[in-house]
C-alpha cells in the first residue's frame, strides 16, 4: 500500500527515513512501493536551479543539487560548528559552474573565428571540450566529429559548464597523461566518488546513475585534461605551421614542484588539496536520508582560483548571461577567491641592504606559495609590483607600478615590459606574465597565431627545476632565465622566488624613508583586450559593454609597509619585521628571523588545535605535511602567519 504523502518538506523527510529500503531496491521496486505521483513529487522537490535533464551520458546539476544542495533541516553537509558546506551552493558561483556562459570566453572564441574562419569548426570543438563538456562529449558519444558554440547555446546540459559529471564521470584511464580537452568519460552512467561503499539507491532509482568509489577522483591528474592546453599554431594567413604552443600548463607546473611527490605524484599536495579544502570531521554528504552515516574527510567544492574579476562581472550581468546562480553564490565564491589569493599566493619580504648619500638599496623578495606558477592559467593574467618610497614628510621620492585613470600601467613598454632584476627608474615596472608571439615575433593575443613564447617570468613554484621532464611545457623565457635571483637562492635552484633589487635615487635627502611595496593581480588588463576590441561581433560587443562597466581595480595580493627600515645614513642598525622562512618549506623546517629574540612559537592546525609549541627558539619542524597557523612572540611584539609544509 502506498504511503500517503503531504506536500510538505518535513513530511517528505520523514518519509525518506522509511526509504532506507532503497539500499537494496532498484528503480522498479521503488516505484512499486510508491505511487507515480509520490515519486514525481519527490523528484520535483529535490531539484535545484540547474538543469535537471539527462542525455546519454550525463545529468544536470539540478538533479545532483536535490540531495547534495542545501538541507533545510540542517542535517546534511553541515559542520559541527553549524556552517553549511553543501556541494551545490559552493560550486554554483564558481568559474567552473559558469564556464559555458563566461562572456569573455565567448567573445574570445568569436575573435578567433573572425581572425581565422577556415579553422572555426576545429577551434570551437576544442574550446567546448573543456567549457561545455556535458554537451560536447555526449555529442561525440553519439557520433559527432565537431561541437560548436551554436550547438552549445541550445543545449541546457552544455550550458551547465563544468558540472558534476564533468569531473565525477571521468574514468581513471590515462589520468594525468591527457591534455587539451582530450578526456575519457565512462559511458555507463557511472559516477565516481572518494568514499567506499557509497549509498547508491537514490541515484540509481531517481536519476539512473550508478555510484562507485574511484581512487582517481582525488588525484591531481583528474584536472590535467583541461588545465594543460597546447594549441596548434597558424601563420598570419591562417595556415597551420605544423608546430604547437603551450597556452597554459598549470598541471605540468604542479608536476615540476615540491607539491608533487615524484615517486608517488598524488601523495603530495594535489590540486584538490588547495582548491577543494578538506574538513577533517564527519559530514553527512547527502540530504533527505536521515539514516546516512557521516564521512570524512569532506572535500568542500570551493573550486576557486584567482578570477574574482570575472565572477563580479558575471554576477552583475546574470540575467543577460542566463545565469541561474544566486548573488549569494557569487559573493561566497568571490570572498573565497580573494582569501586564497591573499593568504596562499605570494609572500613579500623587504630588506634595506645599504644606503649611501645618493642611493638607497632595497631587495624585495617575492616567494610563491602556490603549487604552480603565479599567475597561472590563461595568458591574459598578470601580476605587477608597485614600489613607493616616501620621505619623512610623506612626499614621494620614488614610485613605479602605478596605474593611470584608464587602469593602464604607467611607463610600461608599448610592446611588453621585460623582466627586471634591478630597478632604478620609475618607468621600469616588474610585470609577471606570459607573452605570446606570432610567426613574425610580434606580440599577439590571438591564440591561433601564438607561435612562440616571448616572455614567461611568472613566479615558479617551490621545487621548480629546469632539468625536470615537464620543463619543455613550463619554460622560463626572457631575461628571467638569466636572472641569478629568479628561482635561485644561494645558488640553489628551486626557491620559487624572485628578488628585485631597487636602487632608489635620493637626490641628497638624508632623513627617514618610508616604503610601501605591493603586488597586484589583474585577470584581464585593458592592454590585453586592445587587439580583440578592434573586431566586431555580438559576443565581443556584449562583453565590451560589460567590461567597460566593471570595476577594474586590481586585486591586492600582498603588501609590505615599514617606516623603520632605515632611520639615518649615519646609523647602521636596520630594524627588520619578523618573518618565517622558507614558506612553503619542502622539509617542514622553518626559521624565524626577527629584530628581537623569539620568546615563543605556537603552531596551530586549521581547526585550532595546537600542533606544537616551543620557547626561546628561532626554529621549528612540523611533523606532517599540511597548512598551519604560526603565532610568534618576539620582544614585546607578536605576529601570525600561515605556513605550508
Amino acid at each position: 500500500m502506498a504511503v500517503p504523502m503531504k506536500k510538505t518538506y518535513s513530511t517528505l523527510f520523514s518519509l525518506t527515513t522509511v526509504m532506507a529500503v532503497l539500499i537494496g531496491f532498484n528503480k522498479g521496486e521503488l516505484e512499486s512501493f510508491h505511487t507515480d505521483e509520490e515519486v514525481k513529487e519527490f523528484r520535483d522537490l529535490i531539484r535545484a536551479a540547474g538543469p535537471h535533464t539527462t542525455n546519454d551520458l550525463f545529468g544536470g546539476s539540478g538533479l545532483c543539487g536535490g540531495c547534495h544542495g542545501h538541507d533545510p533541516i540542517g542535517y546534511a553537509m553541515v559542520t559541527s560548528w553549524g556552517q553549511d558546506v553543501n556541494v551545490y551552493d559552493d560550486w554554483a558561483g564558481t568559474m567552473m559552474a559558469n564556464s559555458a556562459k563566461d562572456p569573455f570566453w565567448r567573445a574570445k572564441v568569436s575573435h578567433e573565428i573572425l581572425v581565422n574562419p577556415t579553422y572555426q569548426m576545429q577551434f570551437q570543438t576544442k574550446c567546448t571540450s573543456c567549457h561545455a563538456p556535458l554537451g560536447h562529449f555526449n555529442a561525440f558519444h553519439n557520433g559527432a566529429s565537431t561541437y560548436t558554440i551554436a550547438e552549445m547555446t541550445s543545449d541546457s546540459l552544455a550550458l551547465d559548464g563544468v558540472s558534476c559529471g564533468a569531473c565525477h564521470q571521468l574514468k581513471d584511464t590515462l589520468i594525468g597523461k591527457l591534455f587539451s580537452g582530450n578526456l575519457i568519460y565512462d559511458t555507463t552512467k557511472t559516477v565516481y566518488g572518494p568514499f567506499p561503499l557509497p549509498f547508491a539507491g537514490p541515484m540509481e532509482s531517481f536519476i539512473g546513475f550508478k555510484v562507485e568509489k574511484g581512487n582517481h577522483i582525488a588525484k591531481a591528474g583528474l584536472c590535467a585534461g583541461c588545465h594543460t592546453l597546447i594549441t596548434d599554431a597558424h601563420d598570419l594567413a591562417g595556415v597551420p605551421t605544423g608546430t604547437t604552443f603551450v597556452e597554459q600548463a598549470t598541471y605540468h607546473e604542479w608536476l615540476n614542484s615540491t607539491y608533487n611527490n615524484e615517486s608517488n605524484p598524488d601523495s603530495g599536495i594535489t590540486c584538490q588539496g588547495c582548491h577543494m579544502p578538506r574538513i577533517n570531521e564527519n559530514i553527512v554528504i547527502a540530504a533527505n536520508f536521515s539514516f546516512l552515516s557521516p564521512r570524512k574527510p569532506y572535500g568542500q567544492h570551493h573550486l576557486v582560483g584567482a578570477n574574482s574579476f570575472m565572477m563580479n562581472l558575471m554576477n552583475n550581468n546574470k540575467t543577460a548571461l542566463g545565469i541561474t546562480a544566486l548573488s549569494s553564490h557569487f559573493d561566497s565564491a568571490i570572498v573565497r577567491t580573494n582569501r586564497m589569493m591573499q593568504d596562499s599566493a605570494v609572500v613579500l619580504k623587504l630588506d634595506l641592504i645599504n644606503r649611501t648619500t645618493d642611493t638607497a638599496f632595497y631587495e624585495l623578495k617575492l616567494s610563491n606559495k602556490a603549487g604552480h606558477k603565479f599567475p597561472s592559467g590563461y595568458p591574459s593574467r598578470r601580476a605587477f609590483v608597485q614600489f613607493v618610497v616616501l620621505d619623512a614628510a610623506g612626499d614621494t621620492l620614488f614610485k613605479n607600478g602605478m596605474l593611470n585613470s584608464a587602469y593602464q600601467l604607467i611607463g610600461q613598454d608599448p610592446t611588453f615590459e621585460p623582466h627586471h632584476n634591478m630597478i632604478n627608474n620609475p618607468n621600469d615596472v616588474q610585470v609577471y606574465e606570459l607573452v605570446a608571439g606570432d610567426v613574425l615575433g610580434d606580440v599577439t593575443t590571438v591564440l591561433e597565431r601564438a607561435f612562440s613564447c616571448l616572455k614567461d617570468n611568472r613566479l615558479t613554484p617551490v621545487g621548480f627545476k629546469t632539468s625536470h621532464f615537464a620543463y619543455d611545457t613550463t619554460k622560463i623565457v626572457g631575461e628571467a632565465s638569466t636572472d641569478a635571483d629568479f628561482n635561485y637562492e644561494a645558488s640553489t635552484e628551486g626557491s620559487g622566488s624572485d628578488v628585485i633589487h631597487f636602487n632608489i635615487p635620493l637626490y641628497g635627502y638624508t632623513g627617514n624613508l618610508n616604503v610601501v611595496s605591493s603586488l597586484y593581480y589583474q585577470t584581464i588588463p585593458h592592454k590585453w583586450l586592445d587587439e580583440m576590441f578592434t573586431f566586431s561581433s555580438p559576443e565581443i560587443s556584449s562583453f565590451q559593454t560589460m567590461f567597460n562597466a566593471a570595476d577594474h581595480t586590481p586585486l591586492l595580493v600582498a603588501q609590505i609597509k615599514d617606516g623603520n627600515l632605515f632611520v639615518n645614513i649615519n646609523e647602521t642598525p636596520v630594524i627588520m619585521p619578523a618573518v618565517v622562512y622558507p614558506n612553503p618549506s619542502s622539509n617542514g623546517t622553518f626559521t624565524i628571523k626577527s629584530a628581537d629574540p623569539v620568546s615563543e612559537i605556537t603552531v596551530y592546525t586549521l581547526t585550532g588545535a595546537v600542533e606544537l609549541q616551543t620557547k626561546n627558539n628561532n626554529n621549528f619542524t612540523l611533523p606532517r605535511r599540511g597548512t598551519y597557523i604560526v603565532r610568534v612572540k618576539y620582544g614585546n611584539k607578536e605576529f601570525t602567519e600561515k605556513v605550508i609544509f
